[in-house]
């Protein structure tokens, strides 16, 4: 398996989320010093206040995103090394999901979600455990919101971006995706593959006709320029 990764996009990200972060600590202290040296109206000082924390609890959670390790095209790469040669793993396309498998029979949008704690799906609603440590990382935790209408949504895009192109009837299969090594999932009847790492390579589509070549490359050229527009 072939992994083609945006580096510099990360890295671009990596560096905001620090600025942001640095940046409304700056702030909260800025504040402090300057109410300590000269009185300020307590209006002005809570508001400065709030904006520091609002900006730092953003950068918090963009550096959890993009420099917390392990981050997810690492567990993802590790969790499907070894596929075919003719597989490929795109991380952060231009145009497309975050994550895409190229396979010989289809393509594969992987959503997912970094968030530690109890996940529980069933009867079509997800569900999170939450104890005192996930409350207190509220703000600056990726959200659960709901993967698998996010990954159908992502399918859904594809699949239309592809028609546009010519590429019809191409087989695309959305998988979710928890990375996080503490997180503890439990499902029931989800419409589509929902799984925790180890279990991803069990997950994917099996026993599907090969595409055809011209379109396998023509899938391939796309997506080396960054995904289908």
């Amino acid at each position: 398996m072939r992994v083609i990764i945006d580096r510099e996009r990360i890295q671009r990200r990596a560096t905001a989320s620090h600025v942001t972060s640095l940046g409304g600590l700056t702030i909260i202290l800025g504040n402090v010093a300057l109410s300590l040296w000269k009185p300020q109206p307590r209006g002005l000082t809570a508001f400065l206040l709030f904006i520091g924390f609002a900006v730092s609890t953003i950068g918090i959670y963009f550096a959890n995103r993009w420099v917390k390790k392990p981050r997810p095209e690492e567990v993802l790469d590790r969790a499907l090394k070894g596929l075919d040669d003719r597989c490929r793993l795109y991380h952060y396309l231009d145009k497309g999901p975050d994550h895409l498998l190229l396979t010989p029979s289809g393509l594969v949008p992987i959503e997912t979600r970094g968030g530690e704690g109890v996940f529980e799906y069933s009867q079509g609603k997800w569900r999170q455990r939450i104890s005192l440590g996930k409350a207190l990382r509220f703000f600056v935790e990726e959200p659960l919101g709901n993967p698998i209408t996010d990954a159908q949504r992502m399918a859904a895009r594809l699949a239309g971006s592809l028609e546009k192109l010519g590429a019809v009837g191409v087989p695309i299969q959305p998988i979710v995706v928890f990375t996080h090594p503490a997180a503890s999932l439990t499902r029931k009847g989800t419409p589509i593959p929902v799984c925790q790492p180890k279990q991803l390579r069990g997950e994917l589509p099996k026993n599907l006709p090969q595409l055809p070549s011209e379109i396998y490359e023509q899938l391939r050229g796309v997506l080396d320029e960054g995904g289908p527009h």
